[in-house]
């Protein structure tokens, strides 16, 4: 076989695969789209007989999916910047301070990588609960502050930094506080943005936790309120593909903005000391 029918086919290939795995997206996108009951006809439509933007207006009218969609958005973001304040914290100074115990805490960490998050379910909402935090945004906001996933994303990457840097710096007469904030933040850069954009989809698409955590309706995340509306509006398709897309938009126009600096905070973050 020549190189140049090898590339023809890899290129085949790959668009097959793409477009089975856009496919789904599409129809959802598709179906959003069509008058009420088209999408359940049989065989099911690919495009809508005629547009209309109907569901979205019952979405946001009658069904208050705004107030969903700002919940969600309020506690993405809060969690998004506490959380690379400090994981970028913790990660540099694991990677970068030396102070007794640096190496047995680090591996401690990463031993906690293999506990299930659902074992953790049941003590952490007893504490929330000792605390009065249950039904509050905080319940949801503060166990996201900080994970083992980042802290490990970010001092894999710190240890790149040279600390020839970081000397110059002290010997400049600069403050550890200093040193963090003008120095080691700048350098984070790539991989606080794939941090930003990785906490922020989980937390955007986190299901249960909130769903354990926010009783009150009015606190209900989008997600959670989607399920809930699943359920009374079984039977309207095209309402509840409409709803996927609202969920769906703000995160893949996230990660369509900043895929350049994912990519290569993802690639520079494998270094190994």
């Amino acid at each position: 076989m020549s190189m140049r029918l090898q590339t023809w086919f890899i290129h085949a290939a790959l668009f097959v695969m793409a477009a089975i795995t856009l496919f789904p997206l599409v129809w959802m996108l598709s179906a959003s789209l069509m008058p009420a009951g088209e999408a359940q006809s049989l065989p099911p439509p690919l495009v809508p007989s005629r547009i209309t933007l109907a569901n979205y207006g019952e979405l946001f009218e009658r069904l208050n999916v705004g107030r969903y969609f700002a919940n969600s958005f309020f506690v993405a973001s809060s969690v998004t910047l506490l959380s690379l304040v400090i994981n970028s914290m913790a990660g540099y100074a694991l990677a970068k301070l030396r102070f007794a115990g640096r190496d047995r805490l680090f591996r401690l960490l990463i031993a906690g990588l293999v506990v299930p998050a659902q074992v953790a379910m049941i003590p952490l909402f007893l504490l929330l609960k000792q605390l009065g935090l249950i039904n509050t945004y905080w319940a949801v906001i503060l166990p996201a502050m900080a994970s083992i996933f980042g802290i490990f994303l970010i001092r894999q990457y710190a240890l790149s930094i040279p600390d020839s840097l970081l000397d110059a710096a002290r010997m400049d007469g600069a403050s550890e506080w200093r040193i963090y904030r003008s120095v080691v933040l700048p350098l984070l850069r790539p991989i606080l943005a794939t941090l930003g954009v990785f906490t922020f989809m989980t937390t955007w698409n986190d299901f249960m936790w909130p769903l354990v955590a926010l009783i009150d309706g009015n606190l209900r995340t989008l997600p959670v309120a989607l399920a809930v509306l699943s359920g009374e509006h079984v039977q309207q398709t095209e309402l509840m593909m409409a709803g996927s897309v609202v969920t769906l938009l703000p995160v893949l126009l996230l990660f369509l903005l900043v895929q350049r600096y994912y990519v290569t905070g993802i690639v520079a973050g494998s270094v190994k000391e």
